[in-house]
């Protein structure tokens, strides 16, 4: 039972963490909330150049609906813009202007010392330890897929 409850606190505190961890992340960046930093960090590791909308919200872990949303504040904000795929005028690509890049180069340093900060007292084995727990958590995530709805399946 205790490692029941272990299991519990973990999936507590995932959700405790990340509400405080936005908090904080909110305050660090008077230009960006920290969710559209995560949007912009989806962008700039898609691989591509203009990732669809689809594409940023499947790296993030967001709904298309919601990626939509902050990427029209973030057009509003100079920082993207939304333009009508080539071949398919249904999909919406996000491009990040010059602007996104100069303002996430020049918070760069700032950003590297955040992460310092945050993970005092991890040793590299903690370090590695957690990254491949969170690592087998996303992994089990996936595989859980729609497992659970609410439905009632009895």
């Amino acid at each position: 039972m205790e490692t029941l409850k272990k299991k519990a606190y973990i999936f507590a505190s995932i959700f405790a963490l990340s509400n405080k961890l936005q908090v904080i992340g909110d305050k660090f960046d008077k230009e960006l909330t920290v969710k559209q930093w995560l949007l912009l960090a989806g962008i700039f590791n898609s691989g591509k150049g203009a990732p669809t909308l689809t594409e940023v919200a499947s790296l993030i872990g967001s709904s298309r609906q919601n990626v939509k949303k902050m990427a029209v504040a973030l057009e509003r904000a100079g920082f993207v813009n939304l333009e009508k795929d080539g071949s398919d005028a249904r999909i919406l690509r996000i491009n990040p202007t010059d602007k996104c890049r100069e303002h996430i180069e020049k918070r760069g340093k700032r950003e590297i010392e955040f992460l310092e900060r945050l993970f005092i007292g991890f040793d590299i084995l903690a370090i590695d330890g957690f990254s491949n727990g969170i690592s087998k958590l996303e992994k089990n995530i996936a595989e859980m897929g729609d497992l659970y709805d609410y439905e009632d399946k009895d």
